[in-house]
This record gives C-alpha cells, structure tokens and sequence, in this order.
C-alpha cells in the first residue's frame, strides 16, 4: 500500500472517525476501532445499526480518518449483507480478542467500508 494513511494505521488500535451530524450538520469526531484489508478500512459501529454515527454515515457517506496527523476523507460505504458482516466481525475478533469484541460490540448486524484509495 502506498498511501500514508493506509502506513499510518499499521499497528494502530483506533482511529479517529469524523462524520456530519444528520441533524446538526456538524462534525462530529470520535476514537473507534477498525480492521485493514488491503486497501479498505472496515468499521464495526458499537450498537449496530441502532449507533448514531452510523445513521448520520447513512444520511452523509463522506468521513475523515485520522491517525496520527494523516487523515483521509472518503465515501463510506454501509454494509447490511450478514455474510460480509460476520466476516468483518471476524476479522474484529482476530485483532482485539473475541472477548473484548463481544464485550464492546453486542449487535452485529451492519459494518462501514471506508475506501483508502
């Protein structure tokens, strides 16, 4: 991977995710974990589809992920397929420990993809 952001997110346990409020417009900005896969960033919103910056990502698909002083802006992309779901729950799992993924994750019915490129 040659973009900064994808060398700024090795080895690092969250990043922050930056969305527009679908009520207020603003920018609001959050730490949240992720997993990488090749050039696409995948985010697992703590409460599922029920989460707020997931509803204000479905109203307003353009995020910033910051890491660092690297950012990128880009069009997240809702996931709803319940196969792709519990791949990316799986790869959650993988990275921070299945105990700590069912501690802090109790619905997994949706998952943002974040492009890098």
């Amino acid at each position: 991977m040659t973009n900064a952001i994808g060398e700024a997110l090795s080895g690092v346990e969250e990043v922050e995710l930056t969305v527009t409020g679908r009520r207020s417009g603003r920018q609001i900005a959050r730490p949240v974990w992720f997993v990488q896969d090749d050039d696409n960033v995948f985010l697992m919103p703590v409460t599922g589809s029920d989460t707020q910056w997931y509803k204000n990502v479905q109203q307003t698909p353009m995020v910033q992920l910051a890491v660092d002083g690297t950012s990128l802006s880009s069009s997240a992309t809702p996931i709803t397929d319940t196969r792709q779901v519990e791949n990316i729950v799986a790869m959650f799992r993988d990275k921070y420990g299945p105990d700590q993924v069912e501690s802090y994750y109790p619905k997994h019915d949706v998952a943002v993809q974040v492009p890098l490129g």
